[in-house]
């Protein structure tokens, strides 16, 4: 079975600088892991090609994680070429790695 897709909705960016971003944000589906990679998806967004953003960094009230699950929030580190367009409300979606299935590992 394969499990349901990270879901992680922008609450404020804030730090930008080329391609990197620190950002709060809110886990609103899946679980969400360091090293994972997420597509924007936004309504500006769907013109465009998906941007692709890995996620680098969990830091939860003070403490560095390696994961985040619904309902938590957390501050993270996202790098890639979509930075640029993530704005409070932005819905980043996990998409698996290229030439790879989905498995969960426990």
């Amino acid at each position: 079975m394969t499990p349901p897709a990270s879901q992680l909705q922008i609450y404020a960016v804030e730090e930008r600088s080329p391609g990197t971003a620190t950002c709060v944000v809110r886990c609103v589906g899946g679980v969400a892991r360091t090293g994972q990679h997420f597509t924007l998806h936004s309504p500006t967004a769907a013109a465009t090609a998906p941007a692709l953003l890995t996620l680098d960094h969990i830091n939860c009230y003070g403490k560095a994680m390696e994961f985040l699950d619904p309902p938590h929030s957390a501050t993270v580190r996202l790098s890639g070429d979509g930075t640029d367009s993530l704005t409070k409300g932005v819905i980043l979606i996990s998409s698996p790695p290229h030439g790879s299935h989905a498995s969960s590992t426990r």
